[in-house]
């Protein structure tokens, strides 16, 4: 792969010194306060007073830093929204969740809005993340609009939630510079609990003396003490550069910025790069009437990705082996042999792990544009009416391609291989409205009407991938994939503010999507209405003159959102065909042809929808040194996409449907306190809490008590599933046997509780143990500011969620040797001494409950260093500090409940300066 960021990795340290010149005192804490002060409703903004909905805003200034994904900047941040690292390298990023689970097979992602442009919910090839293509560092504001009185202007994408983004933008004025620069270190947290080389040997060794497998394979005991995890971690550096010019030209703000991250992952070979550049203008014509403003940002990505399955390796690998078998053979490497087979390799036995990385190079490139441009016209007949016009484009490209050396073992049998990837998408998205803002002083009444028009074409573009091989010919070239999605909606929002006191929002959107379309347009169009009121009490007259109630106000909601987001492609209910694959073709004498398969169908499938109501109370006293909110909320969710078994005869024995309900019932909340604040001193804490409780209501129609959807994939055995669907219980619960216990308490081997008492153990005796669900999520936040000093922390606690521990599951006295080879188990394998993996005994479900202190930081602010009215901070990081939990395994936090080989989240140490001019 070609790397194009050399230029660019060098170029902030030759734009800083240029621009020196040019220093400037940069004062922003006027326009933070006026940031903070207005907050983005989707199509319009709305100050926080007057907010209806359930609605909250992050401004940079409380953003965690430090981050590579944009999300991580909210992390803890906000009550009812749930932020959980995919994994632990670097640029994975996070999955979201706004008051709990949305779905069972359908997306739960919130919608995604960057300066007015709805995201792809889907990535591109190459890039774990989307949003780890976005420099954090661009980003101004989060508004995270949560219940559906507030979302249901977005339509049949909404359910989730929606998070609108704004990046920074410029301001008139003379030049104004900031260049920062980070550099970390990243090690890892610790290792999964399995043997070490002595502990090992005494194992194999007592279960030598009566089973008679393990005797047979004693001799195979190595003489070395490897620790396999710690040989595949490293201490993992990184920088992190942007530079961002700020003024205006003859009446033309804007900002410019430039960004470098390189990071690498604590995986040995794993590595993230990201150079980003940014442009916003933002001038007036007309007399102030046309309002511009122009967002453009690029990206580009590097990746290196580890050896898939080399954390499983570096787990299991007999720790008395050796890492070096002092031969030249397989790259040097220790591998278990097998005289008897093509390659002389035991093909069942894992693979070294340090020859998994070294025989594995997986690259990819991605480059990314997202631009778009809003003309916002203020008539000059009626300047109270506003026509907004926006036009947006979002681009991307990856490329990637992933060798295996033959040299090794993991790519032994086919002499190595190497496949070359790429993938193309490209948004495409047209909106117009119109909006009338008057203040109509006969009845005292503000009126605000928004009603628009938006056009949204999502496009990707997959050539076929082929696989080359070393010893053989491939396969020849298949069939490129595209594929399009095209959404066409109305809407209208009005809101009446009433004597400053009473305010009702009402909105609709009717949304038109291409994805129902199945020949007609009978199910391709939805409606999604919303209304909202709230009441002011601090501005009643029994309450105005009591100062120290500063801000309390009621507020109800009730709306109506839908889920359009399959994750089964865009045609899931048109009767369509698809090409054959290489090796899938049929033969005509001597040719082969390839041949149109069709694809399974719902004719009648429509989007998921979900009913909120929504109602909070927002307080501030005491001159606002204490403020908050509280929120009760109940979400019906109908029509969920079902991905079930259906009857035999059809194109699969699965299908789409819109079968299953859930209800969701929650509380959240959150109080900041200012304890002190005065010339020199400023301390600001905050606490944010969310309860919420989710159940399946109904799945397939007729089906009895007993029928559910088996879920959650787990390693070992051949399909096995561990969570289920279930009417009456929580979605995604482990679906598991009640394990007994002898007098002393230790696990009986295979021995479940007949809890159907028919006498017989078999799948009737199963259970719903616990769920990823938490029964609480709290968020700690605080930030102390003493003259030229700052210092703040985060932390973040879960709990009663609970996480099944496939590692452990997966070890047992079978599990020492199978096939002519031995592997390490993990510690609970000698403890509990099962024959056999017990992967569905609910010992293995563990109390994954969690503290965890995200973020801490100190630094330090030098007042005109270089100049009047420069500055330079020094700052110290640390991130991932520590958890606190009962979790035998390495991290309790683990998205989907299943550990399983999961890429730990890695402790980050930091120091930073940033300087203005």
């Amino acid at each position: 792969m070609k790397n194009f960021t050399t230029v660019l990795k060098i170029a902030p340290a030759f734009l800083l010194a240029s621009s020196v010149m040019f220093g400037q005192e940069q004062d922003s804490t006027a326009k933070e306060k006026k940031i903070e002060e207005v907050v983005l409703i989707g199509y319009g903004k709305q100050k926080k007073t007057d907010l209806t909905g359930s609605i909250t805003s992050i401004s940079a200034k409380d953003f965690n830093p430090g981050v590579v994904s944009a999300s991580q900047l909210i992390q803890g941040k906000t009550p009812g929204v749930q932020i959980t690292n995919n994994s632990g390298a670097p640029g994975s990023g996070s999955s979201i969740r706004i008051r709990g689970v949305g779905s069972l097979n359908g997306s739960q992602s919130p919608l995604i809005v960057i300066d007015g442009v709805p995201q792809d919910f889907n990535g591109i090839s190459g890039a774990s993340d989307p949003l780890s293509l976005i420099n954090p560092n661009d980003i101004q504001t989060f508004d995270i609009l949560k219940d559906a009185s507030s979302t249901a202007i977005y339509g049949n994408r909404a359910s989730n939630g929606v998070i609108l983004i704004t990046t920074k933008q410029g301001s008139a004025g003379k030049l104004k510079v900031n260049f920062s620069t980070l550099a970390s270190v990243s090690t890892k947290m610790g290792t999964v609990d399995v043997l070490d080389a002595n502990e090992y040997k005494a194992f194999v060794n007592q279960v030598a003396l009566t089973n008679t497998t393990v005797a047979n394979n004693l001799s195979r005991l190595g003489s070395a003490n490897t620790n396999w995890q710690n040989e595949i971690y490293q201490a993992g550096v990184g920088t992190d550069n942007n530079l961002a010019l700020t003024g205006g030209i003859k009446g033309l703000p804007y900002r410019l910025s430039l960004g470098y991250n390189s990071q690498d992952g604590i995986v040995r070979t794993n590595s993230f790069k990201r150079t980003s550049l940014g442009l916003n203008l933002n001038p007036k014509f007309l007399d102030n009437h046309l309002s511009v403003n122009v967002n453009l940002k690029g990206t580009f990505t590097d990746n290196r990705f580890p050896a898939e399955g080399v954390i499983a390796s570096a787990t299991y690998f007999d720790p008395t082996q050796p890492i070096y078998s002092g031969n030249s053979n397989y790259g040097g490497y220790y591998e278990w042999l097998d005289p008897g087979s093509a390659t002389g390799l035991n093909v069942n036995a894992n693979a070294n792990p340090l020859a998994q990385l070294d025989a594995t190079r997986d690259v990819s490139s991605v480059w990314r544009g997202l631009g778009n441009i809003q003309l916002d016209y203020k008539f000059h007949f009626l300047p109270d009416l506003h026509f907004n016009v926006n036009a947006g484009y979002d681009y991307a490209k990856s490329n990637g391609a992933k060798t295996v050396s033959g040299l090794y073992k993991i790519g032994a049998a086919d002499a190595g291989n190497y496949r070359e990837y790429s993938q193309e998408k490209n948004n495409k998205l047209l909106e117009t409205y119109l909006s009338y803002t008057k203040n109509i002083s006969a009845i005292d009444t503000n009126v605000d009407i928004v009603g628009g028009y938006s056009y949204q074409n999502f496009y990707t573009e997959t050539p076929y991938a082929v696989t080359y091989y070393g010893n053989r010919a491939p396969l020849p070239a298949g069939i490129d994939f595209a594929t399009r999605n095209v959404l066409l909606s109305f809407y209208g929002r009005g809101i009446f503010t009433i004597a400053n006191k009473y305010i009702v929002s009402a909105s609709i959107r009717r949304d038109g999507s291409s994805r129902f379309y199945n020949g007609t347009r009978d199910n391709i169009w939805g409606n999604f209405p919303g209304v909202s009121v709230a009441w002011k009490i601090n501005e009643e007259g029994f309450l105005k003159d009591i100062t120290s109630i500063n801000t309390l106000k009621l507020r109800a909601g009730w709306g109506k959102t839908g889920n359009q987001e399959l994750n089964t492609g865009d045609y899931p209910a048109f009767a369509n065909y698809t090409l054959s694959q290489p090796g899938a073709q049929y033969q005509f004498g001597s040719q082969y042809y390839y041949m149109f398969r069709p694809n399974i169908y719902n004719p009648i499938l429509t989007w998921e929808t979900t009913t909120t109501q929504n109602l909070g109370l927002d307080f501030g006293i005491l001159n606002n040194r204490i403020t908050g909110a509280v929120d009760l909320y109940t979400k019906k969710a109908e029509n969920l996409l079902v991905k079930a078994p259906i009857a035999a005869g059809d194109l699969s024995n699965e299908n789409v449907l819109n079968a299953g309900n859930m209800k969701t019932n929650g509380i959240e909340g959150n109080i900041t306190f200012v304890p002190v604040k005065n010339e020199t001193t400023t301390w600001e804490f905050s606490v944010n809490a969310t309860h919420y409780n989710s159940k399946v209501t109904n799945l397939i129609q007729g089906a009895n008590s007993s029928y559910f959807l088996p879920i959650g994939d787990i390693s070992g055995g051949v399909g096995n599933k561990i969570q289920a669907h279930a009417v009456d219980h929580q979605p995604y619960s482990f679906l598991v046997y009640q394990q007994v216990y002898d007098t002393n308490g230790q696990p009986l081997s295979g021995v479940y509780v007949d809890r159907n008492g028919d006498g017989i153990i078999n799948a009737n005796d199963q259970y719903y143990y616990k769920s990823p669900q938490p029964d609480a999520i709290i968020g700690f936040n605080t930030k102390l500011n003493y003259k030229s000093w700052d210092f703040g922390f985060s932390a973040r606690a879960s709990i009663g969620n609970y996480v099944y521990n496939n590692a452990a599951s997966n070890s047992s006295i079978q599990s020492l040797t199978t096939n002519n080879y031995l592997q390490n188990v993990y510690s609970s394998a000698a403890e509990y001494q099962f024959a056999t993996p017990q992967f569905f005994s609910d010992i293995f479900v563990e109390n994954a409950s969690f503290v965890r202190l995200d973020n801490v930081n100190i630094g330090h602010n030098f007042k005109d260093v270089f100049g009047r009215g420069s500055s330079l901070r020094v700052y110290g990081m640390a991130q991932n500090v520590f958890v606190i939990t009962k979790y035998s395994g390495i991290d309790p936090e683990v998205f989907n409940g299943i550990d399983n080989g999961y890429y730990q989240m890695p402790k980050v140490y930091s120091l930073g300066f940033n300087f203005q001019f």
